[in-house]
């Protein structure tokens, strides 16, 4: 097995300083790390991780092999490696398999060969590598103790599976825990959108209008951003209870036909396929930008805007122009895969710093509860979101209060009245 496939090996010192330097920033994984190096409960367990190969991942991939495991780590998404980081963890003895900017024959060969380590645990992110794994390596599922999946795109999947009896072996959907949804996707996916896009095109958003399509956890941080920087944001929603709580905190709510129209700038994070198609392009006024922060690149229909331009220009990196046959111009960002992760560097350490520690004491969790687990999808344990939490606090120097023994019999009983 070759240990690696990368950019270049020699981007490896610069890697390491980075990694070195966003470790400091994520606590509550390096105090895993270090409890987990002198405990080494990974020993003999082999690790995929499909993941987004960022900085911040290499400290979840450290703090693995401290634990003892051997892992493979591959790309959940062509445009988001960032190359000196694969160096680094190459250099250090991390079989990896991911640069920026494959093709999609490139992104599966790398996927191929990461398997070749026949996991134990499997780490996903977006589901690419369960699904590969279902489709064409049934054989080492009699092999893996169970998963953990990363992002929403990936938990709908496995439910998806899982309904159908089509679920091969154990899942924790991470991404639902709070400590991660209500974090990372919020704060997280708002923050890093919004940067992405403006290292991109660096536009004013102030006074722009910003329509946001999805208003679960990630449309939430991206619409809470763009407002805090001026923009009147616009959230398209299908869920009546969603679109009601968006209007109550400020934004308004329309349907994509009309909110075409007026925006000036489209971010989707929906999750779905052809969210922003042909029939809203045509609407759309001179100038209008698109970019997605939804897992695939099927969020805007990159097709119906390829079938109806008439002319098409790479003004920069990750930003396209499209020509309309009555003039306008519409752009596209990042081929419409995430911005956040494509034009900047995804998101922040001290937020990735809670989901990675959940996917960390989760991968424990499988090794060490795997043969009591059914082949179903599983939320967080209950004591590890709070653990992470507590130890989040406590790294930040906050402490909470503590129930006396008088309000815990209260809360615990029945026959206290008026």
């Amino acid at each position: 097995m070759n240990n690696y496939r990368i950019k270049d090996i020699n981007l490896a010192e610069g890697g390491k300083t980075r990694i070195e330097w966003v470790g400091g920033r994520m606590p509550v994984l390096s105090m895993i790390r270090d409890r987990y190096e002198r405990e080494k409960p990974l020993e003999g367990v082999n690790v995929i991780a499909c993941l987004h190969v960022t900085v911040e991942t290499a400290n979840l991939v450290l703090a693995l092999k401290a634990g003892g495991a051997e892992v493979a780590l591959t790309a959940a998404n062509p445009l988001s490696t960032q190359d000196d980081i694969a160096a680094a963890l190459a250099s250090l003895g991390i079989r990896t398999y991911a640069f920026r900017g494959q093709s999609n024959e490139e992104y599966y060969e790398c996927l191929d060969e990461a398997l070749r380590i026949e996991p134990s645990v499997v780490l996903d992110d977006g589901g690419d590598a369960t699904t590969k794994i279902h489709a064409e390596h049934e054989e080492q599922m009699k092999n893996i103790m169970g998963g953990c999946e990363e992002t929403t795109t990936g938990v709908i999947r496995l439910h998806a599976r899982a309904k159908e009896n089509k679920l091969g072996f154990p899942f924790i959907a991470v991404n639902d825990a709070e400590t991660k949804m209500m974090f990372d996707n919020r704060y997280g996916t708002g923050q890093s959108t919004i940067h992405g896009v403006m290292n991109a095109t660096n536009i004013l958003l102030a006074g722009k209008v910003v329509v946001v399509a999805g208003y679960g956890w990630c449309g939430r941080g991206v619409a809470l951003r763009a407002k805090g920087l001026g923009s009147s944001v616009v959230v398209v929603e299908t869920n009546p209870r969603k679109a009601l709580e968006a209007v109550m905190d400020g934004y308004r709510a329309m349907p994509m036909r009309e909110a075409a129209k007026i925006g000036d700038l489209f971010i989707t994070a929906t999750g779905d396929t052809s969210v922003i198609r042909g029939e809203h392009m045509e609407l759309m006024k001179d100038g209008a930008i698109l970019a997605n922060t939804g897992h695939f690149n099927v969020e805007i229909n990159t097709n119906d805007l390829e079938e109806m331009a008439v002319a098409k220009n790479e003004i920069k990196e990750n930003v396209v122009e499209y020509r309309m046959t009555d003039g306008r111009k519409l752009y596209l960002l990042s081929e419409g895969r995430l911005v956040n992760l494509a034009a900047a560097y995804g998101h922040p350490p001290e937020v990735m710093d809670m989901s990675f520690a959940d996917q960390a004491l989760c991968v424990r969790y499988i090794v060490e509860n795997h043969e009591k687990l059914r082949k179903e999808v599983y939320p967080v344990p209950k004591d590890i979101d709070e653990e992470v939490a507590r130890l989040k606090l406590k790294s930040m120097g906050v402490e909470v209060e503590e129930l006396t023994e008088e309000q815990k019999k209260y809360l615990s009983s029945w026959d206290f009245g008026t």
